[in-house]
């Protein structure tokens, strides 16, 4: 049977001299990390309320809970800003693993099954046990979507072939369709559940306080330091297993970290603000578009460039419907899909 799939274009590293090629990633990185400083410190002055860069300055380092700046931009506008950072983070280092791990440009945290496990274990949570508390059901998101991603990778891995990229590509698809009817079970079963759910689901920076970041940020770290660490690894899994046996590569270990990081990071992230789609998917080809296709220089630039993405939607958010706003995730969705659409008619097709 033939099948056909999706294969990203190379990136195109030209002629250019390999010193001169690292200089101008390195000055790509800087600017990269200047925009992401650029869009925090708009983060903290852009919503109902603009507050001017002094304000803002003056809140941070002269906080008064007497004083409406402090409030604003310190008790709300950081924790949220924060968590944006860090589930960026999270969900662009995942979506840039899950690609790799993949080798399908079209991956993300949904792959294995992590945004379906996490809202499972979340509607059970509100559902049995009366958990209604973003704090509160936080740990319950992130043990599911270890549970499922564990079950996906299982599933794949059985037969001779071991965890193939179509055979997980399969297994998280069908977990995630499993679960996603067990979501609708009980929410039509659990009118609490359902009215929890809604705005869990859609994915979001705004009702978060500090304590959610201090709950994930662990977690996120030891992610984001594993995923950081496995680009050259990456790389070897991106010329096929064959190949990368032959370079010494020991591919089931390579997967089994790349699970772990993905766990560690898109659970994380998804357990602190939501189910939150395409910026896992997106960003990866964004970085590779810049660098080419070294995941050392992807992961590094995907670090940078979704928390900036996150960060951003969620200040279009605040403003696109005053004195209401639009949640992060849906902003987020309506700039994705039409660069999926992009991105699907732009890759070739080749046949296994």
């Amino acid at each position: 049977m033939t099948a056909s799939v999706t294969v990203p274009d190379a990136g195109r590293v030209g002629t250019i001299p390999p010193g001169r090629r690292r200089r101008r990633l390195l000055w790509g990185f800087v600017v990269a990390a200047l925009l992401l400083v650029a869009v925090s410190v708009l983060s903290l002055m852009v919503g109902a309320r603009t507050i001017a860069p002094a304000d803002v300055v003056h809140a941070l380092l002269h906080y008064s809970r007497a004083d409406a700046d402090s409030l604003v931009v310190v008790d709300s506008r950081l924790p949220r800003t924060l968590l944006g950072l860090a589930a960026g983070l999270g969900l662009g280092l995942a979506g840039t693993v899950m690609q790799g791990l993949s080798r399908n440009p079209l991956a993300d945290p949904g792959i294995l099954g992590v945004n379906f496990g996490a809202a499972f274990a979340v509607v059970l949570a509100i559902a049995v046990l009366g958990v209604t508390t973003p704090s509160g059901y936080l740990w319950f998101a992130f043990a599911g979507a270890a549970f499922a991603s564990a079950v996906v990778y299982a599933v794949s891995s059985l037969g001779r072939e071991g965890a193939t990229p179509v055979k997980l590509a399969i297994a998280g698809a069908a977990v995630s369709a499993a679960l996603g009817s067990l979501i609708t079970a009980v929410e039509l079963t659990s009118r609490a559940s359902l009215d929890a759910m809604r705005f869990w689901q859609v994915g979001s920076l705004a009702g978060r306080g500090f304590g959610i970041l201090w709950q994930i940020l662990p977690t996120l770290v030891a992610g984001a330091v594993l995923a950081l660490l496995l680009g050259r690894l990456l790389n070897g899994l991106a010329l096929g297993d064959d190949v990368a046996r032959g370079l010494g590569q020991r591919v089931g270990v390579t997967r089994v970290l790349c699970g772990v990081a993905i766990v560690l990071l898109a659970g994380s992230a998804t357990a602190g603000v939501g189910p939150i789609a395409f910026a896992g998917l997106i960003v990866p080809h964004i970085a590779r578009r810049v660098v080419g296709a070294d995941y050392r220089w992807i992961l590094a630039y995907s670090a940078l460039i979704a928390p900036t993405l996150l960060l951003g939607c969620d200040i279009i958010g605040r403003v696109v419907a005053p004195p209401g706003e639009l949640q992060v995730g849906v902003v987020l969705a309506l700039i994705g899909a039409p660069v999926f659409i992009a991105l699907v008619r732009r890759r070739r097709l080749v046949s296994l």
